[in-house]
């Protein structure tokens, strides 16, 4: 079954934009999933097909009306109810890989893009929607945030990576940074590969991996330390050694 977006936007023409290159671009053209997009002007009700207005209590910028959004919504919802309604917006709850992998389970997503100074809240309280955000800093609009969203979505769809265990020591997959890659040439810049990766014996490299991931994770997001316990524990057996004598 073909796993399905549709993007509620102001600007329908950014989209598939970069998803329609390399692994996501070739996935659709598999049709192993499919973009389609809504025009939320389209649900406007004046001549000038006005979506925003003046924020109530005054203040700066435009904010996105509650009646018109909804009325988007509920046509998406009417086409694909059973699809999950995410809004991008800084005010959401942080994107992480787990809600990627269980929107990449599903059928597909349906995604509101933000823009001006943000959405009336009541559209929140009124309608099955679950703010997200792809990190602490404001884009121009919620667009790009689709974008990264989808991306990470489409790459976890059965048959877009060449191997079915592609993505499972990546970055966060355990709850941890990715431990670093090396290839050719075996030294660069008077920098050389470390022995262990050069060995064949899968179990050092194993081991070697696993406590660089654990350790970068420690020095660079010492947040995540707090969310994966098995970060804390010691290195598998024989990785400390090999480490030191790199």
């Amino acid at each position: 079954m073909t796993w399905a977006a549709t993007v509620l936007t102001l600007y329908p023409e950014m989209f598939p934009g970069p998803l329609g290159l390399s692994l996501a671009g070739r996935a659709m053209a598999q049709e192993i999933w499919s973009l389609d997009t809504v025009q939320i002007r389209d649900f406007a009700t004046d001549r000038h097909r006005s979506v925003d207005d003046t924020p109530a209590g005054g203040g700066a910028g435009m904010v996105m009306r509650a009646d018109i959004l909804a009325a988007a919504v509920d046509c998406v919802l009417e086409r694909r109810p059973g699809a999950p309604i995410l809004a991008m917006t800084p005010r959401g709850r942080p994107l992480d890989q787990a809600l990627v992998r269980d929107l990449a389970a599903g059928s597909g997503v349906s995604i509101l893009c933000g823009r001006f100074e943000g959405i009336d809240e009541r559209l929140f309280e009124g309608r099955p929607i679950l703010p997200v955000s792809i990190g602490d800093y404001v884009l121009s609009g919620g667009e790009v945030a689709a974008l990264t969203l989808l991306d990470a979505c489409v790459r976890l769809l059965p048959g877009v990576m060449g191997a079915a265990s592609s993505g499972d020591d990546e970055s966060f997959e355990q709850g941890l940074l990715e431990y670093p890659h090396y290839t050719r040439p075996l030294i660069w810049e008077g920098r050389r590969i470390p022995e262990v990766l050069r060995s064949g014996d899968h179990a050092k490299i194993a081991a070697w991996r696993a406590s660089r991931a654990a350790e970068d994770t420690r020095l660079r997001r010492p947040d995540l330390i707090a969310r994966h316990g098995d970060a804390r524990r010691p290195p598998p057996s024989g990785a400390r050694h090999e480490e030191e004598s790199d």
